[in-house]
């Protein structure tokens, strides 16, 4: 008992001491650093002096320089660095330096004694401003800077996150399409298929009179204006010529794109399933014919691994449906699938009136060409991938690429690397990339690499159609926006108009 006092006692005085001293618990000491992402969020709108109170006991900054002043095109006198202290968030900050600013290179590691600096925006870039030359420390050189891929939508959605920091653009073109005479010098509307930046070049910049690509990956330094409204406004700069990796010189246009696709209607699927499509130009199949492949990777579908001839498997896994007669307007929707011909199965609305370029009961015949067994069923609906196909021609290889190619979820056995390599081959569209667009290695098949988006998959049997909304320019050869999963939950009277209306797939003319 005498001990239980004692304890008893002590841990009082403690509980005591802790009240009259709680500002002062020994926590541990502050860091001397604080993270860009922390001095970013001390600005409130008005200029502030830096302190060790503000940014919590801290007096440094530290990051990696990411500026390259040698092709004259950054804003004059302007350190830029970055760093993701603050739980990986990546963020970076001006410094004004005047001349000794290209004393600095891309990858130096640097220290910068900022108590005392004033934090403010500057021509609408925030910068931390009166810095002496001699408060900044270059401790290492050749830091590594990872690749941050950025597209577009979320810059311009949030400017203040991206300002200062590297980042790639990719596959980027011009919106609109440029003169073979036009140069980079000037503002120019650099789109990735998410979005239009302005890509501002100066006219003395040592690239200003390079030509404009039709597809490259830029890399780049956003910098804000301030707009009329007070809002930030993002700028994209590039440093130097190098910072512009073309992919392609040629204008490829797609002359069938999937705009949407019902794969499970309420109640029986067989002859009942159907894939919408959008022609990007007048088409006469009977003279320029294209083929349309779906693929099955339940479980159950033969014949099982990885598909041996990709689009080309055949019986259970994949089913071709050849398109050599009718026609199709630019701009037009047009069907193929099974001679239902409703938009949500059996005792739903007519869409006979529709344009069928494609129809037969598969539940009775075939696939076109042998590809594919009778079967009630096009497309999974076990949670395991599925996906369609377009083809250019109706003779096709064994293992053929197409024009343009969309997944519905990951499930199944759908790609090896091998050798020898197996799976299902996609095209260069708004989704998948050929060639990896940073690394450019390689990757023709789905689940390689960076070909990883897919649909995902909804609940059976309630009748969803899955519009895929976007816009497709097909002067510019490329989706100006890409295509998002718009799911339509459909009733047996649904009009045809709710899937060929709002949120759908539009070409920008």
């Amino acid at each position: 008992m005498k001990k239980l006092a004692i304890f008893c006692l002590t841990l009082s005085a403690f509980f005591t001491m802790w009240g009259c001293k709680k500002d002062h618990l020994p926590l541990g000491s502050p860091s001397d650093y604080i993270a860009l992402y922390d001095v970013r969020n001390i600005y409130k709108g008005a200029d502030i002096t830096l302190t060790s109170d503000n940014m919590f006991g801290a007096t440094m900054i530290a990051g990696v320089v990411v500026s390259d002043h040698t092709g004259k095109n950054l804003p004059s006198g302007l350190l830029i660095l970055q760093d993701a202290r603050r739980l990986g968030q990546l963020r970076g900050i001006a410094v004004p330096l005047g001349a000794d600013a290209a004393n600095y290179v891309p990858g130096d590691s640097v220290n910068i004694k900022v108590d005392g600096a004033v934090l403010k925006r500057v021509n609408g870039i925030l910068q931390i401003t009166n810095v002496a030359k001699d408060a900044v420390t270059k401790v290492a050189s050749n830091r590594p800077i990872p690749v941050n891929r950025v597209p577009t939508n979320q810059i311009l959605a949030a400017p203040d996150n991206y300002e200062c920091v590297l980042s790639v653009i990719v596959k980027g073109g011009f919106d609109p399409l440029p003169a073979p005479t036009d140069i980079l010098a000037g503002d120019k509307q650099l789109n990735d298929g998410f979005g239009n930046l302005t890509l501002h070049t100066e006219t003395i910049a040592t690239f200003a009179n390079a030509p404009l690509a039709f597809s490259a990956n830029y890399t780049g330094i956003i910098f804000n204006t301030q707009g009329g409204d007070g809002k930030s406004v993002p700028q994209f700069r590039l440093r130097t010529g190098n910072d512009v990796t073309i992919l392609s010189s040629v204008i490829e246009v797609t002359p069938v794109i999937i705009t949407g696709f019902m794969s499970d209607v309420k109640g029986p699927d067989g002859n009942y399933e159907y894939v919408q499509l959008m022609a990007t130009k007048d088409i006469d199949f009977t003279r320029t014919p294209f083929s349309v492949i779906v693929t099955n990777n339940a479980n159950a579908s033969t014949p099982t691994g990885y598909p041996g001839k990709g689009w080309m498997t055949g019986e259970m896994r994949t089913f071709k449906f050849n398109l050599t007669t009718g026609t199709a307007k630019k701009g037009t929707f047009f069907y193929v699938g099974g001679t239902g011909k409703a938009i949500n199965g059996s005792g739903s609305t007519s869409m006979s009136a529709s344009n069928w370029v494609r129809a037969f009961d598969y539940t009775k015949t075939g696939g076109d060409n042998g590809v594919g067994l009778a079967t009630g069923g096009l497309l999974a609906n076990s949670g395991n991938a599925s996906g369609i196909a377009v083809f250019d021609g109706v003779n096709l290889s064994s293992d053929p690429k197409p024009l343009d190619v969309l997944f519905v979820a990951t499930g199944g056995s759908l790609f090896t690397p091998g050798p020898p390599a197996l799976g299902y081959k996609i095209a260069n569209t708004d989704w998948y990339d050929v060639k990896n667009p940073i690394t450019l290695e390689e990757q023709p098949y789905y689940r390689a690499g960076t070909n990883t988006l897919s649909i995902p998959y909804l609940t059976a049997d309630l009748g969803y159609f899955n519009m895929m909304g976007g816009e497709y320019n097909p002067t510019l050869g490329k989706w100006t926006k890409a295509r998002v999963h718009n799911p339509l939950l459909l009733d047996k009277t649904s009009p045809v108009s709710m899937i060929e209306g709002d949120g759908a797939t539009t070409l920008k003319q």
